[in-house]
């Protein structure tokens, strides 16, 4: 099963996928172009993982890590699908990320490995933007670089955890302007799913809708104002978002949220 929540009509809806619509909870079906979609869970914790592709990180230059390098990021971060990721003005190498996105469902703490995977209620995708000029290096990714408003898109849909069999066998691609740009699979990851629950839970308790961003593999490019990104994972969906001018002037309270 497929859900997401979205703005429509001056309240915020869970809805399933349905003939290439969106299904209401009283049934009527509604084009995903009349709605603002958000994230399609309310995010806890949101864990990100960084150099978790073994080919990403020789792309950046460094060794795979010897424990999972994770960071954490705050609500404002989040953006769902279709949305508008500001592009800071003067800077030169903004790209994007493909991650497998891992939505807790239940508290997990000291959870075993090979029992790691009962506790995931489902997965998304998302596209964890990043603003390289910041970056004070790969191994302490900073604020400014990780944590920007509206530059982690997850979208469109949770997909239910029995709905996928394996997410250690997922096809990634993203697309800029309509051209693959990027390509991995999900089973190239140095730490995997079961794993990196094993680890977090391991020193703190996870609780239901807690987020873990798996990391991204090679293929990262600079992106521009004017871009569309389409973030895909097999079987999970795909994620679209545009990159515009930051805005000059700071929206009012209560605007960013539904500035999507």
């Amino acid at each position: 099963m497929k859900t997401a929540r979205i703005a429509w009509a001056g309240a915020i809806h869970t809805v399933t996928e349905s003939h290439g619509g969106l299904r209401l909870g009283d049934g009527r079906l509604l084009d995903e172009a009349e709605v603002v979609w958000l994230p399609p869970v309310e995010a806890g914790t949101v864990f990100a993982v960084g150099l978790n592709y073994a080919d990403h990180a020789q792309e950046l230059a460094f060794k795979p890590q010897a424990e999972p390098l994770v960071f954490l990021k705050s609500a404002s971060a989040l953006a769902g699908h279709r949305a508008r990721t500001p592009r800071p003005a003067g800077v030169k190498f903004m790209h994007y990320e493909c991650e497998l996105a891992v939505v807790i469902g239940q508290a997990a703490r000291n959870v075993p490995r090979r029992e790691a995977l009962a506790y995931v209620a489902g997965y998304t995708v998302a596209n964890d933007y990043a603003i390289r000029d910041y970056l004070e290096n790969y191994y302490r990714p900073n604020l400014r670089v990780k944590n920007r408003d509206s530059a982690t898109v997850l979208g469109p849909w949770l997909v239910d955890a029995a709905d996928v069999p394996d997410p250690m066998a997922l096809e990634l691609r993203t697309r800029v302007n309509g051209r693959v740009t990027q390509r991995g699979n999900t089973a190239k990851m140095i730490f995997d799913v079961a794993m990196l629950i094993e680890y977090l839970s391991g020193f703190m308790t996870l609780s239901s809708g807690d987020v873990i961003l798996t990391g991204t593999p090679e293929g990262v490019i600079n992106v521009d104002a004017g871009d569309e990104v389409v973030t895909e994972i097999e079987g999970i969906g795909n994620l679209t978002s545009y990159i515009v001018e930051e805005p000059r002037q700071a929206a009012a309270p209560g605007e960013a949220a539904w500035a999507h």
